[in-house]
């Protein structure tokens, strides 16, 4: 028989001892990283280049504080959505507002506002009508972005549709251009 040139390690034998103590060492570790946490992430994300954004303490015009300007009788006006951005460039936000009259049935007209506070001022105010309740238009979706307001509206082919069933979508785009919100409709944007 050879005997090995390196002696018996008490190591390689295990006991009931040895879990106990890789039991405790891990155990210690656990308890250890749990009290060492990472601090709060404090990631921002970057806007994309071109985006206008409002300084930090401005916070846009809420729509529930606005007098809307439609006749809906004994019901009330519903803020369908509603979306924020600088649009006129002056560092301070604007809201953009869809809304229509809670009508207990049919498909209500939508008319799409534009909201801005002045400085200093407390009460929003409505400056711009992008939508017009009058036209017998729905605001499917939009969205503010880069300070242009883009939207698809829904609408009807003739007086004999239906006026729970818009058969006419149109896409939409509104930029402030001199002090004024400018329309304008991308090629091929109408589909019946």
């Amino acid at each position: 028989m050879q005997s090995s040139a390196v002696p018996e390690l008490a190591h390689t034998h295990t006991r009931p001892i040895h879990w106990v103590a890789t039991a405790t060492a891990v155990a210690g570790v656990v308890a250890l990283s749990s009290l060492m946490q990472p601090g709060a992430a404090t990631a921002a994300q970057t806007p994309a280049p071109g985006t206008k954004s409002a300084p930090a303490h401005t916070a846009p015009p809420d729509p529930a504080a606005v007098e809307f300007p439609l006749e809906c009788g004994p019901v009330d006006v519903v803020v369908k959505k509603y979306a924020a951005g600088d649009l006129d460039g002056d560092g301070r936000p604007e809201t953009v507002a869809a809304v229509h009259c809670d009508a207990p049935m049919g498909t209500p007209p939508d008319g799409m506002y534009v909201l801005t506070r002045a400085a200093g001022a407390g009460t929003p105010r409505v400056v711009a009508t992008l939508v017009d309740p009058k036209d017998r238009t729905n605001v499917d979706d939009f969205a503010v972005r880069d300070g242009d307001i883009t939207a698809a509206l829904l609408g009807y082919s003739s007086t004999d549709v239906p006026r729970c069933c818009p058969d006419v979508r149109t896409s939409v785009k509104w930029h402030w251009d001199d002090g004024v919100f400018v329309q304008s409709e991308p090629s091929g944007a109408r589909s019946v």
